[in-house]
């Protein structure tokens, strides 16, 4: 049987994510999650908030790492993962009540997450929440040390991602239909930033 393929990240940040998701999605009842990568993410949540239908979704190639996770979990509520390349494939219609991400904007190139923005404001209904983790700039600057260094080893990995920037992401929101609602602090010098469908 293959191996499971396995993110650390995941498992350590995971509780604080769920702290921060548990109140927030209280009434959700369907989400679509950005970017699930290996799915340790979705398996936790979804095994953690029952009320919640988990669509889990990325690029065709994570998928079979993807469903042993999925397959060994056999979550009711945790959903098969769509294939969704933000810039490429045709987005599910929704609507859902929530769209979450996670350690996925610093990684995408900027016309991909401005297609990120785009389609979450297009399937989120009334209301809806988008939850972003991740690291974060603000106002030009870092926030920390050791976020320069990592926007400075994401850049000699692929020079189109990096760490993005609170006020341009508030304007791709509000061009998606979305407002701020929260900047939620986390460990490590990252954020959750919360936006609401208007």
């Amino acid at each position: 049987m293959p191996e499971r393929p396995y993110a650390a990240a995941c498992d350590e940040n995971r509780d604080v994510i769920l702290a921060v998701l548990r109140p927030r999605l209280q009434q959700a009842r369907t989400l679509l999650e950005i970017g699930s990568g290996t799915g340790q993410h979705a398996v936790y949540f979804a095994a953690a908030l029952p009320h919640l239908s988990w669509q889990p979704s990325d690029q065709a190639m994570h998928h079979p790492g993807m469903r042993l996770w999925l397959d060994a979990a056999g979550l009711a509520n945790l959903l098969p993962p769509l294939a969704l390349d933000v810039s490429r494939d045709a987005w599910p219609a929704g609507p859902y009540d929530a769209a979450f991400s996670a350690n996925t904007a610093h990684i995408m190139d900027a016309t991909a997450v401005t297609d990120m923005f785009a389609g979450i404001g297009r399937v989120l209904c009334r209301d809806g929440l988008f939850l972003l983790y991740g690291p974060f700039n603000r106002a030009g600057r870092y926030t920390s040390a050791s976020n320069a260094r990592f926007d400075a080893w994401l850049k000699t990995r692929d020079p189109a991602s990096g760490i993005r920037d609170i006020a341009w992401l508030n304007e791709l929101a509000a061009a998606a239909g979305l407002q701020p609602a929260e900047e939620i602090a986390m460990p490590v010098n990252n954020l959750t930033l919360v936006w609401r469908r208007s």
